[in-house]
Formats: structure tokens, sequence, C-alpha cells
């Protein structure tokens, strides 16, 4: 009977960060993404960038375009594209109200880096911050991202 209850409790153990990640699995749309440096607002990606994020149980997938993007066939053109892209993807694990996140893949390679976010789930909608954190393009200021997602399936 003990042995019996072990397992129950070891296969509990083992499933517990899936099962307790479950609330999030989803398929869900971009509604705004709001960065500030230094307490203003930062527009690197217009006012109406366009996203998907999807949660399975163990990992996620990120991908969000500016708005008006245009086709690029120039280098000028194509590097516009890449400054106006993010996608990364990985494992994460939920603790209390962060997301620990860990990229695998990333549109910069910024690969084998934890961070957290704190999230807040209502209703349908999925609000993430990040920060703050250094500014990835001028470590001498203060970024915060705000990020609200609509669950779509």
């Amino acid at each position: 009977m003990i042995r019996l209850i072990s397992a129950i409790v070891l296969a509990l153990l083992i499933a517990a960060p899936t099962l307790g990640q479950q609330f999030v699995v989803g398929t869900y749309k971009l509604i705004s993404l709001v960065p500030e440096v230094e307490g203003k607002p930062f527009q690197s990606m217009g006012k109406a960038p366009h996203g998907y994020l999807v949660f399975t149980p163990t990992r996620f997938i990120t991908v969000v375009t500016a708005e008006n993007r245009k086709l690029g066939t120039s280098v000028d053109a194509k590097a516009a594209l890449f400054d106006s892209l993010v996608a990364y993807s990985g494992t994460y694990r939920i603790e209390g109200d962060k997301f620990i996140f860990n990229n695998d893949t990333s549109w910069t390679e910024s690969v084998g880096q934890n961070y957290q976010e704190k999230f807040q789930l209502s209703g349908n909608r999925l609000t993430k911050t990040l920060g703050p954190i250094p500014w990835p393009r001028d470590p001498s200021k203060t970024m915060i991202r705000t990020e609200v997602w609509e669950k779509v399936e």
C-alpha cells in the first residue's frame, strides 16, 4: 500500500507543472503591446502590431510583427523587416504570478536565457509584463513592456 501511495505521489509531482499550466494552454492573439522606456511609451512596432502566442502544456511560441510591413526585395528592405519582427520559443513554467521562460529558439539567437514575466489572466485576456529591465538598445535606460493577449482557441 505504501508503494502504491508513493507511486501516486511521485506521478503527481512529475505531472504537477503540466497540470498547473493547463489554464494558460491555448492560442492567443495580440491585442496591445506597450513598451515604455524611462516611463515614456516607445512604439518600436507601431501603434497596431500583429502577433500570436501559443502555449502548449510545456512549450510556448511567440511571433509579433510591426504594423505596415512591406515585402522586402532589397538588402535595406529586408533589414527593416528583421527589425520589425519578434519571434522566439522555448519551455516555460509558472511560479505564482510569473512565467519563467527559457528560450531555445530566437530571431536574434538569444537562446539559453531565462527570463520572468508577471502575468494576470482575466477571462480570456492574458496580460504579461516584463521588467523593469535594462533596455536592449541602451542598457543605461530602463524598459517595461506590457502585452495584452486574447485567447482565440
